[in-house]
């Protein structure tokens, strides 16, 4: 599989998010022949239901590129206007599923970026489950699309440590640069016709990384010390852990999105709020968790030393 000077590439890209974006960019910089972009129909959002345009949309249009926005990646009016841009390679990057009668169109096929090593952390949250389960390394993975869902045969990988103090925000901001830099390697080694590729082996070891779901991020007290702060550092800044705040008659949902560790013997019950001079902690297994950033009902998200000026905390107050 090799292409000349005379048959160079010319490539579908595939993405919604700010984390293709960071891809896209990297290969127009390296002087790709972007010929078409597909990515997600605008919808509305937010309070207003004001039409937003996905990330990867405003990019391309404030680059020039011909953007495709099919409801349904089976419609044969869609099927044959991307037939029409004549690509013989399609990149994706955080997009949905595609149907075979898509994936096989090109004649170097079509690559996936996906941000873990596979086979590990194969779905649709692998930074955040990565930070949930305490791991401390990661990385990037090109692979060729099958019919399965991130089970195709491996091109390149790259690893990442995962720091103590990285959250989802900035490991997806790490992985977003490293992987453009992987996607372009990737098609540099497709246009010279040098891929090797790597069957994914299968194992009862592999952790998945399925969607994340509201109760997904609801924070459990009675786990460990690590495993609350790793929660909640694999769901922040979004979508954001929660908890039920009780305090006297009141209770509340609060989102929370940054944390200490406080390693020390108590006689609290599990849950009970602390509250010593400007710190909020909650009691846990051996020690305390140290609330630095959190969201009340309707309000932004503010420092805990913030929220205290304004929050009156009955006696017996705890998360739940």
């Amino acid at each position: 599989m090799s292409t000349s000077k005379n048959n160079p590439l010319r490539i579908v890209f595939m993405g919604t998010p700010d984390f293709a974006v960071g891809t896209l960019d990297q290969l127009l910089k390296a002087d790709f022949n972007v010929v078409g972009v597909i990515t997600a129909p605008d919808r509305p959002a937010g309070r207003g239901r004001k039409v937003q345009e996905s990330a990867v949309k405003q990019f391309s249009v404030a680059h020039n590129l011909k953007v495709l926005q099919p409801t349904n990646l089976k419609d044969e009016d869609f099927l044959e206007e991307l037939k029409s841009l004549e690509a013989n390679l399609q990149v994706v990057v955080a997009f949905r599923m595609l149907p075979k009668a898509v994936w096989q169109m090109p004649t170097y096929g079509t690559f996936n970026l996906h941000a873990s090593l596979l086979p590990q952390y194969r779905g649709a949250a692998p930074i955040n489950w990565a930070i949930i389960n305490g791991e401390t390394e990661t990385g990037v993975t090109t692979f060729f699309i099958d019919e399965k869902i991130d089970t195709g045969n491996i091109i390149l990988q790259k690893t990442e440590k995962i720091l103590p103090e990285d959250n989802v925000g900035s490991l997806h901001d790490k992985l977003m640069a490293i992987g453009g830099e992987l996607v372009v390697e990737t098609c540099q080694q497709i246009e010279a016709g040098t891929v090797i590729r790597k069957v994914q082996q299968e194992s009862s070891e592999l952790k998945a990384a399925p969607k994340i779901h509201k109760e997904t991020c609801k924070i459990d007290w009675n786990t460990s010390l690590e495993q609350i702060q790793n929660h909640i550092r694999g769901l922040s800044p979004y979508p954001g852990a929660w908890t039920t705040m009780i305090n006297g008659d009141k209770e509340e949902q609060i989102k929370i999105f940054s944390t200490e560790i406080e390693l020390t013997e108590h006689n609290y019950n599990i849950g009970t709020l602390v509250l010593e001079k400007k710190s909020l902690k909650v009691a846990v297994k051996n020690g305390f968790i140290i609330l630095l950033e959190l969201q009340l009902p309707g309000k932004r998200r503010m420092k805990v030393g913030d929220i205290l000026n304004g929050l009156n905390l009955e006696n017996e107050a705890h998360l739940r």
